[in-house]
């Protein structure tokens, strides 16, 4: 036998005596089955996992109408998806660019919340608001983001638009990779709409803005404020989630992020093609409630247990 042949038969007899003895064979693909204790602890959370991605799924599926959504754990990064890509009408939510953008200029010095602004009666537009019916009001910059978080007021978000620029907005967004996400026209510009300059995004691009603003405390902080909207009906009322929601003619949009105990969430949902609005505000409500049950009981602790 030449030594070459003993030299490769020897190397095999080695790999089988490490296989059948258990031995690790450098280069050799791990096994896929993992131990039995990781296996018995991660086994009862991945059901509870099934039953709400399919409780999700179910909820979506039965809507007369488009339900697109992302839900993200931001503990573990999970994430629940359903159309995610999916361009819809923003409506109101798209108001969170807008805090974004404010808040970027004052960290950078361009903008102060305390700066104040006499309200131009040629930017009063209906709709959500209180300023529309006022006169000419000075307000800070401050309490005109209040207003277009808080009420929705339409009026003052048309002001910080042009205050913050438009433009500057588009450009923020495009930096931060949302190439979906679209502010191009002010509020209530129905004419606009009509061009087809609608206010877009996709849930997952939503999601990933609040994200984003998560790791700015004023801007949460503002969005935390009081509101009554869908995605804050599925939450018991002592949680607090940092929102925005918005609605059109056949659109119902929610999106924040919700800090359900030991386990916030991001919670990005959008409705359209609604052929009832009001079953489209049912759904999004039942989905949340959905959420924040699944959230809040992988926040009690790992093995399911409610401790007091």
């Amino acid at each position: 036998m030449t030594r070459a042949r003993e030299l490769v038969l020897g190397a095999g007899c080695w790999v089988l005596g490490a296989v059948v003895l258990g031995a690790a064979v450098p280069g050799a693909v791990p096994s896929a089955v993992p131990s039995a204790e990781l296996s018995a602890a991660q086994r009862p959370a991945d059901e509870l996992k099934r039953k709400f991605a399919h409780r999700a799924e179910e909820i979506a599926t039965r809507l007369d109408g488009v339900m697109a959504y992302t839900i993200v754990d931001l503990t573990s990064g999970d994430q629940f998806t359903h159309l995610e890509t999916s361009t819809l009408p923003t409506a109101s939510t798209i108001k969170l660019a807008v805090v974004y953008e404010l808040f970027k200029q004052v960290e950078e010095g361009r903008v102060r919340l305390d700066d104040t602004l006499v309200l131009d009666r040629a930017k009063a537009v209906g709709g959500t608001g209180v300023l529309a019916d006022l006169g000419t009001p000075t307000l800070s910059i401050r309490d005109y983001a209040v207003l277009m978080v808080r009420l929705s007021d339409n009026t003052a978000t048309n002001v910080l638009i042009d205050r913050l620029g438009m433009e500057k907005i588009a450009q923020r967004l495009q930096a931060l990779g949302l190439t979906a996400t679209k502010l191009r026209r002010h509020m209530m510009d129905t004419a606009a709409a009509r061009r087809g300059d609608e206010n877009v995004s996709t849930p997952a691009e939503i999601a990933r803005l609040l994200q984003t603003l998560q790791k700015m405390p004023d801007a949460i902080a503002l969005l935390k404020l009081s509101k009554e909207n869908r995605l804050r009906r599925g939450l018991p009322p002592d949680v607090d989630a940092a929102d925005k929601s918005g609605e059109l003619d056949g659109v119902r949009v929610d999106a924040g992020i919700v800090f359900a105990k030991n386990r916030p969430y991001v919670f990005s949902v959008m409705t359209a093609f609604l052929k009832d609005e009001p079953e489209g505000e049912r759904a999004i409500e039942d989905l949340s409630r959905a959420a924040y049950e699944y959230f809040s009981r992988l926040g009690a602790g790992a093995l399911g247990r409610r401790l007091p």
